[in-house]
């Protein structure tokens, strides 16, 4: 199973059910991030019926709407999309913060594969040029969740 950077192989994840936690800070960015995310999970044979999205204020909200996800074991993997973008406060390093070490202790407290597609970058230009980010953070979860 070979993963390559924007030239995908699509695994079969037509027996998984997938949760999305998606921010809608930055929603110019986080929409494209979530329609990037359901093009992998759509070539990836993942029903729409099989799939959840729930949408919460920022990246911070990100870990605790996982862990009720987790929590219901429903899921075979989850997907967080967000996006911070540096501003002149220290703000950002606290929200990146936040919401990495909480979608890691979800991935080890809940035993769960959660894709990480939350963009943490200087400007808007950057977060553009990431948007493929999203299918790359599903791709990602649903190898873990097939090796589960």
């Amino acid at each position: 199973m070979q993963i390559k950077s924007k030239t995908y192989k699509y695994l079969d994840g037509s027996k998984l059910k997938a949760g999305i936690v998606v921010a809608r800070w930055n929603n110019q960015i986080t929409d494209e991030l979530l329609k990037s995310a359901l093009v992998t999970l759509k070539k990836s044979k993942v029903s729409e019926k099989k799939q959840k999205i729930i949408s919460v204020a920022g990246s911070v909200e990100i870990p605790f709407a996982l862990h009720k996800l987790a929590r219901s074991n429903k899921y075979d993997f989850l997907i967080a999309l967000g996006c911070v973008i540096k501003g002149d406060t220290p703000h950002f390093d606290y929200v990146c913060k936040m919401a990495q070490e909480g979608v890691l202790e979800v991935m080890l407290e809940d035993n769960i594969p959660v894709g990480f597609g939350v963009l943490t970058v200087n400007n808007l230009k950057q977060a553009k040029a990431r948007i493929h980010v999203g299918g790359e953070a599903t791709l990602a979860a649903l190898e873990l969740a097939l090796i589960k």
